[in-house]
């Protein structure tokens, strides 16, 4: 059974953005849509028009908001099967549950009621932090989102990066016909414990070791897949967040946090979240 493409909807500019985004990659990649609207407390004014002097109710502006998100679905690309559901439940959690059953989830970067000045809503934030599959934010620019860089950009970490992470990147890459741009951050230590005439490896030598021992299974998977390869000399989040300027997407990984249940996302991830100027995929390790 082919897992479907899940995507969050609130009837929110960037819901919408993000429903865009998911259906271009159902297509990509010859999946299903599912469009999901949850929710416990919410009330929309203004969602529909007025009619008399009652207020719609929240399962008519629930059902108005997923009707007009396959409406929008189906103008965007009539070839991608969409089914909706619209469950009375708190938001990140259903979607969280959600992922147990999808290929990946998809939400925007704020919904309704996120304060100006917040970079990213808190469903999207727990929801990466969260799911067992691969969650994307939809986020940055007008060319990132739109895909016309040709380029993805994976981060390399030691923790966080997983088989599961490179894979879905070659994915990526290979569906779209990209450039790969990997890249592996590195820093010298403060103190050497010798001196570096007599070091085995520099430290940016083992940034590229590393980078090729990752790589290598990857490459012979996708032969195809065309890879540009980067050691860098800096703090990993402002590095990819630069480079993200340049990508379509930015890949980055998420272990469980131990003692920290849930809580997969690190600093970079955080980071990446909150300023990337693409889509951001966060790959948790599977069980």
């Amino acid at each position: 059974m082919t897992l479907p493409l899940v995507v969050g909807i609130d009837g929110s500019d960037s819901s919408l953005l993000a429903l865009d985004w998911a259906v271009d990659e159902a297509v990509r990649h010859g999946v299903p849509l599912r469009l999901v609207y949850a929710s416990l407390w919410e009330r929309y004014e203004g969602a529909l028009p007025s009619i008399g002097l009652a207020r719609p109710s929240e399962q008519v502006l629930a059902e108005h908001i997923v009707a007009s998100g396959a409406e929008r679905a189906e103008r965007r690309n009539p070839d991608v099967k969409v089914t909706t559901d619209i469950l009375t439940e708190e938001a990140a959690a259903a979607l969280v549950r959600e992922g147990d059953g999808a290929s990946a989830l998809v939400t925007g970067s704020r919904g309704r009621g996120q304060f100006k000045g917040m970079l990213l809503g808190s469903v999207g934030l727990a929801v990466a932090g969260r799911a067992r599959c691969p969650v994307i934010v939809v986020r940055g620019d007008r060319a990132g989102m739109a895909g016309t860089h040709e380029r993805i950009l994976l981060g390399l970490g030691d923790a966080d990066t997983t088989a599961e992470t490179v894979r879905f990147a070659f994915r990526e890459a290979e569906v779209r016909g990209c450039i790969l741009d990997v890249v592996r951050a590195w820093r010298s230590p403060a103190h050497r414990s010798r001196p570096p005439e007599e070091a085995a490896n520099t430290p940016e030598e083992e940034a590229s070791a590393r980078l090729d021992a990752v790589l290598a299974e990857a490459n012979a998977e996708h032969p195809r897949v065309r890879t540009h390869r980067a050691t860098i000399e800096g703090a990993a989040g402002k590095i990819l967040v630069d480079r993200s300027a340049a990508a379509d997407l930015v890949v980055v990984g998420a272990r469980p946090r131990t003692g920290h249940f849930g809580l997969q996302l690190g600093c970079v991830g955080h980071t990446l979240l909150h300023h990337a100027q693409c889509p951001v995929a966060v790959v948790p390790q599977r069980p």
